[in-house]
């Protein structure tokens, strides 16, 4: 499977770290770390939380991979 998000990517780019998302949802850094490698994904209301502390869009945590499924639909 494929990266679903990169926030580790958004992280970086904002000059943040994985230790101080933690601390701001009051997570563990394990955990966030989980994320960031995209081993496990947020759910969608932590995905909404961490878009409004890195000041974007939700989209922009997100890769696309619209080809991706509509190739696995038809194949």
């Amino acid at each position: 499977m494929n990266d679903l998000n990169c926030i580790k990517v958004v992280l970086v780019q904002k000059k943040k770290t994985g230790k101080w998302l933690a601390e701001q949802l009051h997570k563990s850094p394990c955990t966030v770390s989980k994320w960031c490698s995209n081993t496990t994904q947020p759910d969608l209301l932590v995905l909404n939380r961490i878009a409004q502390l890195l000041e974007v869009d939700v989209k922009d945590l997100l890769n696309d991979t619209s080809f991706e499924t509509q190739e696995s639909l038809y194949h």
